[in-house]
């Protein structure tokens, strides 16, 4: 995984998740830090996986929630400015509802099928992406079986961006 990342950084990816579920948060919060001390040439930023406290105890640059998280009006309240606040979308009353609620920007999926977001259902498509990205102002990005082969079909219906794990390795 930490080449994963290396790479990621060496080659600019705007934000890294560290989505690691089911580490312990000593070791979570271990691995935040490693990372924030890796090379960083392009000025990406780390996000903590739903674990509001380890991203402050790391320094990391933010949070990722999940729809059904502690709005993110809440947690402005304890956290210092600039730290950014990202939320997990499926539908496009929850990218209205994250916007509301102060997210900084949201991922949305699953856009095409994918096995990893099977038990989201059907994937959403370039319509509802288009859609959740004409009803806010902050960025959307897409997820969910995005490829080098439709991540620009993602970008001409308006995403800010594409995320992904298989994309990225």
């Amino acid at each position: 995984m930490l080449g994963f990342i290396e790479r990621a950084l060496a080659n600019g990816v705007e934000r890294i998740q560290i989505r690691e579920k089911d580490l312990p948060a000593r070791e979570l919060c271990d691995l935040a830090r490693h990372v924030l001390s890796m090379p960083n040439p392009h000025g990406s930023q780390l996000l903590v996986n739903t674990r509001v406290d380890i991203a402050l105890a790391a320094g990391a640059h933010g949070v990722h929630l999940t729809a059904d998280s502690i709005a993110p009006s809440e947690i402005r309240r304890i956290v210092p400015a600039g730290f950014l606040i990202g939320v997990s979308t499926h539908a496009v009353e929850e990218v209205r509802a994250a916007e509301r609620e102060g997210a900084d920007f949201v991922v949305f999926s699953p856009i095409f099928s994918t096995i990893s977001k099977a038990a989201y259902g059907a994937p959403i498509g370039i319509g509802k992406l288009r859609e959740a990205v004409q009803s806010v102002h902050i960025p959307v990005l897409a997820l969910g079986g995005v490829t080098a082969e439709n991540a620009a079909e993602c970008l001409a219906a308006g995403a800010a961006g594409v995320a992904g794990v298989s994309l990225f390795q």
